[in-house]
């Protein structure tokens, strides 16, 4: 599990590996409460990359200790200008290396899942062919799905909330109610766990 205060890690065997990436997650509402939502599930591991790594230096072997540990990978984040924040983006930069993530004899990730949950400040009509933003989430996401693809990873259909910063605080409990039955899915089952 993890300790709240720092987003420090200690690596399961199997679980969910959740990683938060928000730069002022304090003044965040909605990933707040789906963070805590999440991080109340037994078998998730929560790492919360801008309380850890607040000046940017990822330590590369401890994020590729934690992501071989878990079966499951799991990023959220507020959608930034059509992306991701940077700092999610350097983690995925530095971390999911050749010949580590992917490339020829790469399997530290293949058969794990990809899992992505984020947030928007639009409403859903904006996200499509005719709306405000042109595209759809899955369009917005797709480096992400390709990535997982890449890595030989199983991509999970994303977690989106739209609107998240409108939502009055029944509406914000209600997804986060959604997003920790949809994490809790995703944990293996003792069976599997067994092997």
């Amino acid at each position: 599990m993890s300790d709240a205060n720092t987003g420090s890690v200690t690596p399961a065997t199997s679980g969910v590996l959740l990683v938060l990436a928000h730069p002022a997650l304090e003044r965040s509402r909605a990933n707040r409460t789906l963070a805590k939502a999440a991080k109340s599930l037994s078998g998730v591991t929560f790492k919360d990359l801008y309380e850890t790594y607040p000046d940017f230096v990822v330590d590369i072997e401890t994020e590729q200790a934690a992501l071989v540990a878990h079966d499951v990978v799991a990023l959220q984040f507020p959608l930034f200008w059509y992306s991701t924040p940077s700092l999610l983006k350097e983690w995925l930069d530095i971390v999911w290396l050749h010949g580590f993530a992917y490339g020829d004899g790469a399997e530290a990730l293949k058969g794990k899942k990809l899992f992505v949950a984020c947030t928007t400040g639009g409403t859903a009509k904006a996200y499509h062919a005719h709306g405000y933003n042109r595209f759809s989430m899955d369009e917005f996401l797709r480096p992400l799905e390709q990535t997982a693809h890449l890595c030989g990873m199983d991509w999970e259909t994303p977690f989106v909330v739209h609107g998240a910063s409108v939502k009055d605080d029944a509406a914000l409990k209600a997804e986060a109610e959604r997003y920790k039955a949809r994490v809790a899915s995703l944990l293996p089952t003792r069976a599997e766990a067994k092997g």
